[in-house]
């Protein structure tokens, strides 16, 4: 599967601008999403090539997106990266278990993000 086009979502501009930098210079179109709620409505519309999530976000968390997204037949194709300042092995685990494809730690290396996209395309 080629990806081309990735929702980005995270509740802090910050990390926003950081990691969408980092995408948009790889090449990729990026769509970015500020909270869990809209990334769940807007997967369906918008249907990425991959998403790369927040965990830690206001209202629905990146792990409740995560499940909500990869549960549902319409965007359940979709693979998603968390990508998370929470990096305790246990924290990894759950996300895996709630449909993420990855996982990255925060603050984000380039390179890693990039390098797990390219294994998942």
């Amino acid at each position: 599967m080629a990806i081309k086009k990735i929702m980005l979502v995270d509740d802090s501009a910050t990390e926003r601008h950081l990691i969408g930098e980092i995408l948009t210079k790889a090449g990729f179109q990026v769509i970015v999403i500020e909270d869990g709620e809209h990334a769940v409505a807007q997967s369906k519309i918008d249907l990425p090539d991959l998403i790369v999530m927040d965990v830690v976000m206001p209202g629905l968390n990146g792990f409740q997106a995560t499940r909500a997204i990869t549960k549902d037949p319409v965007t359940a194709h979709i693979p998603v990266i968390l990508c998370t300042t929470k990096d305790q092995e246990t924290d990894k685990v759950w996300g895996l278990r709630q449909g993420a494809k990855d996982y990255v730690t925060k603050p984000v290396n380039g390179a890693d993000l990039l390098g797990k996209i390219a294994a998942l395309a």
